[in-house]
């Protein structure tokens, strides 16, 4: 492993094991409580979305008339990533963004999408994250959570996308979370089956090789600049800050509705 990568992952390891080990997922007892927690996580699904389509777009040429750009290795990692998240298999195998078989998840096990759907509306119409959190009153913790990655996002620097995205979003999805959702889905196997299905998705395909794609195209962005590692850890470790952040107010917003 590239000794900047392993540097990285040592200096995050901490936060990534108080997320593994966060309190959400021992909150998670009913399927009120799992509806809380997939209306915020929405968030963090689409903004994902929004993180992988600007690398694409910075990365690759998506315009006419097209031009070649950039490293092609780099170009062939991130398109491989993009046909995976935009166009995956869902469980009849049909294809399917991993944004769309969340909302799917969503409806079939009985949470809201209007707010999540309200805020896409507005943000497309209006093109203003600021008013499509206040419009469709997005939760505090889900719009600085989203705010993160859209400064992120506007910084025009591939190497920080790229760092939040294989080091601050991949592979945070724990054992004792899966344990949870097995037991209610045999409580209740048709109603949470989607969402089960899409988490072994995302351990399978997110965790797996497009962990093992986005580490290459971090590599490839960050080398041979000294100050772009050191930039890189510091924005992975603010994102996984902001996860923090969004755990604790899903977990505030569980204990609030179960009180």
């Amino acid at each position: 492993m590239h000794p900047e990568i392993e540097k990285i992952n040592q200096v995050i390891a901490p936060l990534r094991q108080q997320i593994l080990n966060h309190k959400v997922y021992g909150a998670i007892q009913s399927m009120e409580d799992l509806q809380i927690f997939m209306q915020y996580h929405v968030y963090a699904v689409w903004d994902f979305m929004s993180l992988l389509k600007t690398l694409q777009n910075n990365l690759t040429c998506t315009q006419v008339p097209w031009h070649p750009k950039g490293n092609a290795a780099v170009r062939y990692l991130i398109n491989e990533i993009v046909v995976g998240e935009e166009s995956d298999m869902d469980e009849q195998n049909r294809r399917i963004s991993h944004f769309e078989l969340y909302l799917n998840a969503m409806t079939q096990i009985g949470a809201s999408t209007a707010q999540i759907n309200h805020f896409l509306d507005h943000l497309l119409k209006n093109g203003s994250l600021a008013d499509a959190f206040k419009v469709a009153q997005v939760p505090l913790a889900a719009q600085k959570f989203v705010q993160f990655t859209f400064d992120i996002i506007n910084s025009n620097k591939p190497h920080l996308q790229a760092a939040i995205f294989t080091f601050g979003r991949e592979d945070l999805i724990p054992g004792m979370f899966m344990s949870i959702i097995q037991d209610l889905h045999a409580l209740y196997p048709h109603s949470i089956g989607t969402f089960k299905y899409y988490l072994e998705r995302h351990i399978e395909v997110d965790g797996g090789h497009h962990s093992h794609l986005a580490l290459e195209m971090t590599q490839q962005l960050c080398e041979p600049q000294a100050q772009y590692w050191e930039e890189a850890l510091d924005a992975s470790i603010a994102s996984l800050q902001m996860r923090q952040l969004l755990w604790d107010g899903v977990y505030d917003e569980i204990m609030s509705h179960r009180a």
